[in-house]
Protein backbone atom coordinates (compact mmCIF):
# COMPACT_ATOMS: atom_id res chain seq x y z
CA UNK A 1 0.00 0.00 0.00
CA UNK A 2 1.47 3.62 -1.20
CA UNK A 3 0.23 6.20 1.11
CA UNK A 4 1.52 9.92 1.53
CA UNK A 5 1.35 10.98 5.53
CA UNK A 6 1.67 14.78 5.96
CA UNK A 7 4.57 15.67 7.19
CA UNK A 8 5.10 16.27 10.97
CA UNK A 9 6.95 18.77 12.68
CA UNK A 10 10.20 17.65 13.95
CA UNK A 11 10.98 18.21 18.13
CA UNK A 12 13.00 20.88 17.83
CA UNK A 13 10.08 22.98 14.95
CA UNK A 14 7.15 21.53 18.00
CA UNK A 15 9.49 23.41 20.50
CA UNK A 16 9.39 26.44 18.65
CA UNK A 17 5.76 26.54 17.82
CA UNK A 18 5.00 26.14 21.61
CA UNK A 19 7.23 28.80 22.40
CA UNK A 20 5.55 31.14 20.32
CA UNK A 21 2.02 30.16 21.78
CA UNK A 22 3.18 30.63 25.28
CA UNK A 23 4.89 33.94 24.32
CA UNK A 24 1.61 34.91 22.68
CA UNK A 25 -0.31 33.75 26.04
CA UNK A 26 2.19 36.43 27.58
CA UNK A 27 1.33 39.58 25.96
CA UNK A 28 -2.45 38.89 26.18
CA UNK A 29 -2.12 37.71 30.02
CA UNK A 30 0.47 39.61 31.70
CA UNK A 31 1.90 38.30 35.19
CA UNK A 32 -0.66 36.39 37.08
CA UNK A 33 -3.78 36.93 34.95
CA UNK A 34 -3.43 33.63 33.62
CA UNK A 35 -3.64 31.93 36.98
CA UNK A 36 -7.28 33.15 37.54
CA UNK A 37 -10.34 31.10 36.99
CA UNK A 38 -11.55 33.14 34.22
CA UNK A 39 -15.21 34.62 34.27
CA UNK A 40 -18.82 34.03 33.45
CA UNK A 41 -21.34 35.47 31.11
CA UNK A 42 -21.53 38.66 29.27
CA UNK A 43 -19.50 41.73 29.65
CA UNK A 44 -21.16 44.50 28.48
CA UNK A 45 -19.35 45.96 25.25
CA UNK A 46 -18.11 42.62 24.45
CA UNK A 47 -21.19 40.43 24.76
CA UNK A 48 -18.56 37.93 26.06
CA UNK A 49 -16.48 36.67 28.57
CA UNK A 50 -13.73 39.02 28.44
CA UNK A 51 -11.43 36.14 29.32
CA UNK A 52 -13.21 34.48 26.11
CA UNK A 53 -11.87 37.46 24.01
CA UNK A 54 -8.33 37.53 24.98
CA UNK A 55 -7.78 33.62 24.44
CA UNK A 56 -9.48 34.22 21.00
CA UNK A 57 -6.97 36.70 20.25
CA UNK A 58 -3.97 34.47 21.46
CA UNK A 59 -5.23 31.87 19.10
CA UNK A 60 -5.38 34.53 16.43
CA UNK A 61 -1.94 35.25 16.86
CA UNK A 62 -1.00 31.86 17.21
CA UNK A 63 -2.09 30.95 13.77
CA UNK A 64 -1.49 34.06 11.96
CA UNK A 65 -4.65 34.74 11.37
CA UNK A 66 -6.69 38.35 11.67
CA UNK A 67 -9.13 36.56 14.29
CA UNK A 68 -10.80 33.68 15.79
CA UNK A 69 -13.84 32.31 17.48
CA UNK A 70 -14.43 29.87 19.94
CA UNK A 71 -17.68 27.90 19.59
CA UNK A 72 -19.93 25.36 21.04
CA UNK A 73 -19.78 21.88 19.31
CA UNK A 74 -16.17 21.05 18.92
CA UNK A 75 -14.89 20.30 15.53
CA UNK A 76 -18.10 19.59 14.41
CA UNK A 77 -19.63 22.89 16.02
CA UNK A 78 -16.36 24.92 14.62
CA UNK A 79 -17.21 23.89 10.56
CA UNK A 80 -20.98 23.90 11.08
CA UNK A 81 -20.16 27.56 11.98
CA UNK A 82 -17.51 28.26 9.65
CA UNK A 83 -20.45 27.01 6.69
CA UNK A 84 -23.20 29.13 7.65
CA UNK A 85 -21.00 32.02 7.37
CA UNK A 86 -19.66 31.38 4.24
CA UNK A 87 -23.11 29.85 2.64
CA UNK A 88 -26.61 30.17 2.89
CA UNK A 89 -28.84 27.15 2.48
CA UNK A 90 -29.37 25.47 -0.93
CA UNK A 91 -26.03 26.80 -2.51
CA UNK A 92 -22.76 24.61 -4.14
CA UNK A 93 -20.10 23.45 -1.92
CA UNK A 94 -17.19 21.83 -3.50
CA UNK A 95 -15.34 19.03 -1.67
CA UNK A 96 -12.72 16.05 -2.51
CA UNK A 97 -13.78 13.12 -4.47
CA UNK A 98 -13.70 11.17 -1.65
CA UNK A 99 -16.41 9.94 1.62
CA UNK A 100 -17.25 13.02 2.86
CA UNK A 101 -16.68 12.70 7.09
CA UNK A 102 -20.01 11.42 8.40
CA UNK A 103 -20.49 14.48 10.91
CA UNK A 104 -19.62 17.04 7.84
CA UNK A 105 -22.42 14.90 5.60
CA UNK A 106 -24.99 15.79 8.41
CA UNK A 107 -24.29 19.35 8.35
CA UNK A 108 -24.66 19.30 4.55
CA UNK A 109 -28.11 17.85 4.61
CA UNK A 110 -29.65 20.09 7.20
CA UNK A 111 -28.52 23.39 5.07
CA UNK A 112 -29.53 21.27 1.96
CA UNK A 113 -26.05 22.22 0.37
CA UNK A 114 -25.59 20.98 -3.42
CA UNK A 115 -22.08 19.06 -3.36
CA UNK A 116 -20.39 19.36 -6.28
CA UNK A 117 -17.12 17.01 -6.13
CA UNK A 118 -13.25 16.99 -7.74
CA UNK A 119 -10.22 15.30 -6.96
CA UNK A 120 -8.13 17.26 -4.88
CA UNK A 121 -5.22 15.32 -6.03
CA UNK A 122 -5.39 16.20 -9.57
CA UNK A 123 -5.24 20.15 -9.91
CA UNK A 124 -5.94 21.04 -13.78
CA UNK A 125 -8.96 18.53 -12.78
CA UNK A 126 -10.16 20.58 -9.51
CA UNK A 127 -9.22 23.81 -12.23
CA UNK A 128 -11.61 22.33 -14.64
CA UNK A 129 -14.62 21.99 -12.03
CA UNK A 130 -14.16 25.18 -10.46
CA UNK A 131 -14.32 27.44 -13.91
CA UNK A 132 -17.16 24.77 -15.09
CA UNK A 133 -19.54 24.28 -12.14
CA UNK A 134 -18.42 27.71 -10.01
CA UNK A 135 -19.06 26.72 -6.38
CA UNK A 136 -19.94 29.02 -3.83
CA UNK A 137 -17.62 27.89 -1.49
CA UNK A 138 -15.07 24.79 -0.87
CA UNK A 139 -14.38 22.47 1.81
CA UNK A 140 -10.57 20.82 2.13
CA UNK A 141 -9.97 18.32 4.80
CA UNK A 142 -6.48 19.17 5.77
CA UNK A 143 -5.84 14.89 6.72
CA UNK A 144 -6.20 12.43 4.67
CA UNK A 145 -9.97 11.46 3.28
CA UNK A 146 -8.51 7.88 1.64
CA UNK A 147 -4.83 6.54 1.98
CA UNK A 148 -4.16 7.21 -1.69
CA UNK A 149 -4.80 11.43 -1.42
CA UNK A 150 -1.25 12.85 -1.58
CA UNK A 151 -2.68 16.53 -2.53
CA UNK A 152 -0.66 19.08 -0.80
CA UNK A 153 -3.41 21.75 1.22
CA UNK A 154 -1.45 24.95 -0.20
CA UNK A 155 -1.66 23.74 -3.81
CA UNK A 156 -5.65 22.64 -3.53
CA UNK A 157 -6.26 26.57 -1.66
CA UNK A 158 -4.21 28.61 -4.23
CA UNK A 159 -6.05 27.01 -6.97
CA UNK A 160 -9.36 27.93 -5.77
CA UNK A 161 -8.43 31.54 -4.60
CA UNK A 162 -6.91 32.17 -8.12
CA UNK A 163 -10.69 30.87 -8.88
CA UNK A 164 -12.01 33.75 -6.30
CA UNK A 165 -13.60 30.36 -4.43
CA UNK A 166 -14.11 31.39 -0.48
CA UNK A 167 -12.28 28.07 1.06
CA UNK A 168 -12.71 26.47 4.48
CA UNK A 169 -10.04 24.19 5.93
CA UNK A 170 -10.66 21.21 9.03
CA UNK A 171 -7.93 20.86 10.59
CA UNK A 172 -8.94 18.51 12.56
CA UNK A 173 -6.14 15.71 13.63
CA UNK A 174 -3.15 18.54 11.81
CA UNK A 175 -3.43 21.60 14.45
CA UNK A 176 -0.12 21.09 16.23
CA UNK A 177 1.24 18.55 14.21
CA UNK A 178 2.19 20.43 10.64
CA UNK A 179 3.67 23.51 9.76
CA UNK A 180 0.61 25.42 8.11
CA UNK A 181 -2.80 24.47 8.91
CA UNK A 182 -5.63 26.27 6.60
CA UNK A 183 -5.47 29.62 7.44
CA UNK A 184 -1.32 30.13 7.15
CA UNK A 185 -1.96 28.77 3.86
CA UNK A 186 -4.81 31.13 2.75
CA UNK A 187 -8.02 29.53 3.21
CA UNK A 188 -10.61 31.84 4.53
CA UNK A 189 -10.89 30.09 7.91
CA UNK A 190 -9.73 26.87 9.70
CA UNK A 191 -11.30 24.71 11.99
CA UNK A 192 -10.65 22.26 14.48
CA UNK A 193 -11.76 20.66 18.30
CA UNK A 194 -9.60 21.72 21.32
CA UNK A 195 -10.71 18.13 22.92
CA UNK A 196 -8.17 16.80 19.98
CA UNK A 197 -5.22 18.87 21.50
CA UNK A 198 -5.77 18.12 25.07
CA UNK A 199 -8.41 20.69 25.67
CA UNK A 200 -11.96 20.93 27.38
CA UNK A 201 -14.90 18.91 25.68
CA UNK A 202 -16.94 20.29 23.37
CA UNK A 203 -15.14 23.52 22.01
CA UNK A 204 -14.08 24.16 18.80
CA UNK A 205 -12.23 26.50 17.28
CA UNK A 206 -12.74 28.95 13.83
CA UNK A 207 -9.93 31.22 13.04
CA UNK A 208 -9.21 33.20 9.97
CA UNK A 209 -10.28 35.73 8.59
CA UNK A 210 -12.39 38.40 10.50
CA UNK A 211 -15.31 39.23 8.45
CA UNK A 212 -15.85 35.56 8.71
CA UNK A 213 -15.40 35.48 12.20
CA UNK A 214 -17.60 38.43 13.18
CA UNK A 215 -20.79 36.85 10.96
CA UNK A 216 -20.26 33.82 13.43
CA UNK A 217 -20.27 36.16 16.07
CA UNK A 218 -23.38 37.63 15.17
CA UNK A 219 -24.74 34.23 15.76
CA UNK A 220 -23.70 33.90 19.46
CA UNK A 221 -25.96 36.09 21.29
CA UNK A 222 -27.31 34.58 24.10
CA UNK A 223 -24.71 33.76 27.38
CA UNK A 224 -25.81 30.10 26.69
CA UNK A 225 -23.68 30.04 23.07
CA UNK A 226 -20.87 31.30 24.64
CA UNK A 227 -17.55 29.68 25.54
CA UNK A 228 -17.19 30.24 29.40
CA UNK A 229 -13.98 32.15 30.51
CA UNK A 230 -12.75 29.05 32.42
CA UNK A 231 -13.02 26.60 29.50
CA UNK A 232 -10.95 28.60 26.98
CA UNK A 233 -8.33 29.01 29.66
CA UNK A 234 -8.14 25.06 29.43
CA UNK A 235 -8.11 25.20 25.73
CA UNK A 236 -4.59 27.43 26.15
CA UNK A 237 -3.16 24.87 28.79
CA UNK A 238 -4.04 21.87 26.61
CA UNK A 239 -2.66 23.38 23.75
CA UNK A 240 1.07 24.25 24.80
CA UNK A 241 1.67 20.81 25.09
CA UNK A 242 0.22 19.83 21.89
CA UNK A 243 3.01 20.19 19.75
CA UNK A 244 5.68 18.89 21.45
CA UNK A 245 3.59 15.79 22.52
CA UNK A 246 2.56 15.34 18.83
CA UNK A 247 5.86 15.74 17.85
CA UNK A 248 7.07 12.84 20.45
CA UNK A 249 4.04 10.68 19.23
CA UNK A 250 5.03 11.28 15.20
CA UNK A 251 8.91 10.10 16.43
CA UNK A 252 8.08 7.06 17.94
CA UNK A 253 5.60 6.13 15.18
CA UNK A 254 8.56 6.19 12.85
CA UNK A 255 10.83 4.43 14.85
CA UNK A 256 8.32 1.68 14.35
CA UNK A 257 7.92 1.53 10.96
CA UNK A 258 11.81 1.09 10.55
CA UNK A 259 11.76 -1.77 13.52
CA UNK A 260 8.35 -3.43 11.67
CA UNK A 261 9.89 -3.20 8.29
CA UNK A 262 13.16 -4.35 9.43
CA UNK A 263 12.22 -7.51 10.49
CA UNK A 264 11.83 -6.87 13.99
CA UNK A 265 8.35 -8.92 14.74
CA UNK A 266 8.31 -12.03 12.60
CA UNK A 267 4.80 -11.89 11.50
CA UNK A 268 4.54 -8.46 10.26
CA UNK A 269 4.58 -8.69 6.55
CA UNK A 270 4.83 -4.54 5.98
CA UNK A 271 3.54 -1.53 7.48
CA UNK A 272 2.96 1.67 6.36
CA UNK A 273 2.49 5.08 8.14
CA UNK A 274 -1.03 6.86 6.99
CA UNK A 275 -3.01 10.16 8.24
CA UNK A 276 -6.28 7.41 8.88
CA UNK A 277 -7.37 10.97 10.82
CA UNK A 278 -4.90 10.77 13.49
CA UNK A 279 -1.81 9.64 11.94
CA UNK A 280 -1.38 6.20 12.42
CA UNK A 281 0.57 2.39 11.43
CA UNK A 282 -1.01 0.37 9.53
CA UNK A 283 0.52 -3.35 9.87
CA UNK A 284 -0.26 -6.34 7.31
CA UNK A 285 0.65 -9.63 8.51
CA UNK A 286 1.47 -12.90 7.09
CA UNK A 287 -1.28 -14.97 8.51
CA UNK A 288 -4.70 -13.26 9.65
CA UNK A 289 -4.08 -12.90 13.43
CA UNK A 290 -5.22 -9.12 13.18
CA UNK A 291 -8.29 -9.67 15.33
CA UNK A 292 -6.16 -11.41 18.24
CA UNK A 293 -3.17 -8.92 18.16
CA UNK A 294 -6.33 -6.03 18.76
CA UNK A 295 -7.58 -8.26 21.66
CA UNK A 296 -4.12 -9.08 23.39
CA UNK A 297 -3.04 -5.27 22.96
CA UNK A 298 -5.80 -4.42 25.09
CA UNK A 299 -4.66 -6.29 27.42
CA UNK A 300 -1.61 -5.07 27.29
CA UNK A 301 -2.95 -1.53 27.66
CA UNK A 302 -3.85 -0.26 24.79
CA UNK A 303 -7.39 1.74 24.10
CA UNK A 304 -9.95 -0.60 22.62
CA UNK A 305 -10.97 2.02 20.13
CA UNK A 306 -10.56 5.63 19.45
CA UNK A 307 -11.11 8.76 21.70
CA UNK A 308 -9.79 11.55 19.12
CA UNK A 309 -8.40 13.16 22.75
CA UNK A 310 -6.28 14.39 25.47
CA UNK A 311 -6.22 10.09 26.52
CA UNK A 312 -4.83 8.98 23.86
CA UNK A 313 -1.22 9.79 24.13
Amino acid sequence: MKTFPLQSLTLIEAQQKQFALVDSICRHFPGSEFLAGGDLGLTPGLNQPRITQRVEQVLADAFHAQAAALVQGAGTGAIRAALAALLKPGQRLLVHDAPVYPTTQVIIEQMGLTLITANFNDLSALKQVVEEQQPDAALVQHTRQQPQDGYILADVLATLRAASVPALTDDNYAVMKVARIGCECRANVSTFSCFKLFGPEGVGVVVGDADVINRIRATLYSGGSQIQGAQTLEVLRGLVFAPVMHAVQAGVSERLLALLNGGAVAEVKSAVIANAQSKVLIVEFHQPIAARVLEEAQKRGALPYPVWCRVEI
